[in-house]
């Protein structure tokens, strides 16, 4: 995980961080760490994984389609690359 150092924050905002901070019952880090993520983090963003799925009920995919996928399946494990 990716440590963050803040310098210079304003003695205004710092206060108001340690109000929120003691409203909330949260250690100071926790909180910054939340607050962080909340502002940085899009409304709007699509996830893969969410995406697939939605893919795969509009053209109407079963559990059993993935089934027979699981069952072709090759699971040999990957060659390293070689390069000569």
């Amino acid at each position: 995980m990716a440590v963050l150092t803040i310098r210079s924050v304003p003695e205004e905002g710092h206060r108001a961080l340690r109000v929120r901070v003691a409203q909330h019952g949260r250690i100071t880090e926790v909180k910054v760490r939340e607050t962080l993520a909340a502002a940085v983090k899009s409304e709007n963003r699509v996830r893969v994984g969410d995406a697939l799925a939605a893919i795969g009920r509009k053209i109407g995919l079963k559990d059993e389609d993935f089934a027979i996928l699981e069952s072709v399946r090759d699971r040999t494990p990957a060659e390293p690359p070689r390069f000569v």
